[in-house]
Parts: C-alpha cells; sequence; structure tokens
C-alpha cells in the first residue's frame, strides 16, 4: 500500500504525493526544481562567480546579447550559456572603449555573474554584472609574446624585412576585406596620385574565425600571380578586432613570403604580431598608399633632378661647343677669304702671264709662218720646178763633187717630173 507523505517547498503550499513504500525520495514539479536549483545555486556560490573561457556564438537579440563562454579540455568542449543584458552592456561600454575591447567571438575574457535557471527554458546561464579587461589584454600580450619568441628562436622575425622593394612598386597585390572602407581609403588615395598603379586584389575576412585562413590564402595567391609588394590591410575598431593579426598562422605566411609585405591594421596605438614580422608597418590603409605614392614620387623626382642636371649639362656643353663652332667658323671664313684673295692675285698674275705669253705665242707664230715661208723656198721640189736637178749614187749618197765619182758609177738624177738614170764614162774638173 503507498504511503502518504507530505512535501513542503518555499513559497508553496503543501503538495500530497503518493510514495512507493520503500521510496522516501522527495518529488519536485518543474518549477519546485528550478527554485531549488536556484537557490542552491545562490547558496553555493554567493552573490556571484568569475568565469573565464572564450566567447563563442556572439549574437545580439535586441537590446541584449547572448553567448557562450566555451574550453577546450583534452579535445572535450566544456561550455557555458551567458546573459549579458542591456543595463549591463550600458555600464560596461565605457570600460571597454577605455581599454580598446570589443567582445567577439574568439576573445577570452574572465566574466564575473550569477548563475541562473530560466524556467521557461530550462537552460542554465550565467548572467553577467562585470567583466576584467586585463584579463583579456594579458591572454593577448601573451599569446602575441608566444608567438614572437617561437619567430625569434627560428630567425624569421624579421626575414621578410630582407627583401628589397622594388624602385617603382606599380604592381601591388592588396589582402583585405573588398569594398570596406579600408579598401575604399586606400584605392582612392592611390588613384588621386595620377601614376599607373596596377593592384590585383584578394579578397578576405580580417577579423573573426575565417580570417587567419582567408589572409594567408590571400597572400599565397599574390604571390601566384606576382607582384612587386604585397599591402595586408584592414580598417580600424577594438584591440581585439586585431586578434586574426596575431596568430602564428599570419605571422609566418608573412615572414616567409617571398615577396615584400606592408601592413596597414588601422591602429596608431597597438602593433600586431604582423606588424613585426611585415617589411614595413604602418597605421593605417592610407598610410600604405601614402607609402607607396611616395616612393614612386621619390623615383620621379629623383628622375627629374638627373633630367635637369643632363639637360643643363648638355645645354652648358652646347653653348661650349657653338662658342667653339663660332670661333672656329670665323678662323674659316678668315682663312677662306684670306686663300680666296691669295687665289684670286694669282689668278690675276697667270692671267697676265697667259696674257703676255698669248703675244709671244703670236710672235712666235708669226716667226713660224715666216720660216715656213723661207723653208718652203728651200724646198727641193721648188727647185726642181724652177729647172735645177739633184743627183744621187745609186744608194742615195748625193753627189757634191767629182772626187765622190769613179767611172762606171751608176748615178740617178732627179727632175721636176721623174728621175734620170746614167752611168759615169768620165768625169772633168772645173778649171780654177
Amino acid at each position: 500500500m503507498a504511503t502518504q507523505s507530505t512535501v513542503v517547498t518555499s513559497a508553496h503550499q503543501p503538495t500530497l504525493v503518493l510514495m512507493p513504500a520503500a521510496d522516501l525520495s522527495p518529488t519536485f514539479t518543474v518549477g519546485e526544481l528550478t527554485y531549488a536549483i536556484n537557490a542552491q545555486l545562490k547558496r553555493v556560490f554567493g552573490g556571484g562567480v568569475w568565469v573565464t573561457g572564450e566567447i563563442s556564438g556572439y549574437r545580439d537579440q535586441g537590446q541584449h546579447t547572448y553567448f557562450s563562454l566555451v574550453e577546450d579540455i583534452g579535445g572535450k568542449k566544456a561550455m557555458v550559456n551567458v546573459a549579458l543584458f542591456a543595463n549591463v552592456k550600458r555600464n560596461l561600454r565605457p570600460m571597454l572603449a577605455s581599454n580598446r575591447l570589443e567582445l567577439q567571438d574568439g576573445t577570452k575574457v574572465r566574466v564575473f555573474g550569477t548563475l541562473d535557471v530560466y524556467a521557461p527554458s530550462g537552460r542554465l546561464s550565467l548572467k553577467i554584472s562585470d567583466l576584467d579587461p586585463r584579463f583579456t589584454l594579458g591572454d593577448i600580450t601573451a599569446s602575441r609574446d608566444r608567438v614572437r619568441n617561437a619567430l625569434t628562436v627560428e630567425g624569421l622575425l624579421r626575414r621578410n624585412a630582407e627583401h628589397s622593394i622594388p624602385t617603382v612598386p606599380l604592381r601591388v597585390a592588396v589582402v583585405t576585406s573588398i569594398g570596406s572602407a579600408a579598401w575604399h581609403d586606400f584605392t582612392v588615395e592611390l588613384g588621386s596620385s595620377g601614376f599607373g598603379f596596377h593592384l590585383l586584389s584578394f579578397d578576405a575576412r580580417v577579423q573573426g574565425d575565417q580570417a587567419e585562413e582567408m589572409v594567408i590564402a590571400g597572400i599565397s595567391a599574390a604571390v601566384e600571380y606576382g607582384a612587386d609588394v604585397i599591402a595586408v590591410m584592414r580598417g580600424g575598431g577594438a584591440r581585439n578586432d586585431l586578434a586574426a593579426f596575431d596568430t602564428e598562422g599570419i605571422a609566418r605566411a608573412i615572414a616567409t613570403c617571398p615577396l615584400p609585405v606592408i601592413t596597414g591594421l588601422g591602429h596608431e596605438i597597438d602593433t600586431t604580431i604582423a606588424d613585426e614580422v611585415a617589411h614595413t608597418a604602418l597605421k593605417t590603409p592610407t598610410a600604405c598608399a601614402g607609402w607607396l605614392i611616395e616612393r614612386v614620387q621619390r623615383f620621379v623626382d629623383d628622375i627629374e633632378t638627373k633630367w635637369n642636371a643632363i639637360a643643363e649639362r648638355v645645354s652648358f656643353e652646347l653653348a661650349g661647343h657653338a662658342d667653339r663652332l663660332e670661333s672656329q667658323a670665323s678662323r674659316v671664313v678668315t682663312r677662306t677669304n684670306s686663300a680666296i684673295e691669295r687665289s684670286a692675285e694669282r689668278l690675276r698674275s697667270r692671267q697676265d702671264r697667259l696674257t703676255r705669253t698669248s703675244v709671244t705665242l703670236e710672235r712666235i707664230e708669226m716667226s713660224m709662218m715666216e720660216k715656213e715661208r723661207r723653208l718652203a723656198l728651200l724646198d727641193p721640189a721648188r727647185l726642181l720646178e724652177r729647172g735645177w736637178t739633184m743627183t744621187t749614187t745609186s744608194d742615195g749618197r748625193p753627189v757634191m763633187s767629182i772626187a765622190d765619182l769613179s767611172q762606171g758609177d751608176e748615178l740617178l738624177t732627179r727632175v721636176a717630173d721623174g728621175t734620170v738614170t746614167s752611168t759615169v764614162t768620165a768625169t772633168t774638173p772645173e778649171e780654177q
């Protein structure tokens, strides 16, 4: 037979429950159990409890915010639900802003709150009333120090800084969230320079769970496409927004990149590990653009300076050569005029000589004509025509004397119209 048992609970009327004879354990209604759990939680944990963990599933719902605090314990996950109500958010906002922190997935926090089971859902939640910023900042610093020490030991911390920047870095690979304020500021600044920058854009999340993987992939793709320099950038935000750029994965991707990497992560005060391993760390995307423009402008100015120096030197040399050429031309003109005058004088002298020679030739010609006339008178043919004869021996020797002849010699006598052949029969000398 069942035994009657009376259970008395606070704020409730006694409830009559039929219990088995052998089971004397109390039985609760759902409401009673919820109340009992909350009372026990309040008794054990007093006015509240500090809890550390990593934020996961951060979401705003109306004016309130909900997320989970998670912890990885040997590959298994422990989790507690957290509620951050609007009034507490307003109270925490100045403290978060002064420390440049923002609650988001992946942020490790130390929070204070009270545990409570919400009856309508049966969920155990930690209702936050305070947060310790030193824990989050300390975790960021500790994580950063760990990565920095590992890279230092391996000699990677300043390896990327050893790469040389091309003299004119116009081909720029950009790893950032395309369409963001960072992208806009960077491209507008470059566009206003008037230089022909060629951008290779690689879209990447710059905060949150996928940021590390996407930034690393963007750097790798930029290397494959080839660029003069890689710019890794993001806009402003809270200090813990930079968490991805303190990860070892991004730090190693930048440190071992074969191309020079510049960073502009949007923070004037904070420096990330990505900044430390980059070739050049700049504060903002606009500063990255200005840095690139300055290098190109420096090259242009240097070229202009050298060109002006060359032009000035050429002008100087041309002026000197022009003066020397003018002097030489003047000497050439003077010498030429002198030579022409001397030549003219010689020509006049020779002309005079030719004139005199002409007169002499005329005289010689007249003399020759006279001699020709006289010679014509002495021409044997003319003498023959006048009745004279010319006698020679048979071998052509002229007969000048009877002493040249002997009896029986044959003689040839030439007359005007022929030759007479005769034989010497006798010679008679002329009486004295």
